[in-house]
């Protein structure tokens, strides 16, 4: 693949990661961080690490910010 094509994805990784940590409310977190996942599976698959790449959209752009947001909206029933 072409190495322009892989540094972009890896700027792109790089900014929505530094997104995540500076994201501070929890809904708007699972958001970015569900995008952070997909930038992260895009990296992936440019790499040629298509099985990692998979994983990675279940896992991180879906599973884990599902979670979260199904967790945030417990908690918020439970405290009204």
């Amino acid at each position: 693949m072409s190495d322009a094509l892989i540094s972009i994805a890896l700027l792109w990784a790089a900014i929505a990661g530094t997104a995540v940590v500076l994201t501070r409310d929890p809904l708007n977190q699972a958001f970015v961080a569900s995008f952070f996942g997909l930038s992260l599976a895009t990296l992936y698959l440019l790499l040629q690490a298509g099985d990692v790449a998979l994983s990675q959209l279940v896992v991180g752009a879906v599973a884990v910010p599902l979670i979260v947001l199904l967790t945030l909206a417990k908690v918020r029933t439970n405290r009204r």
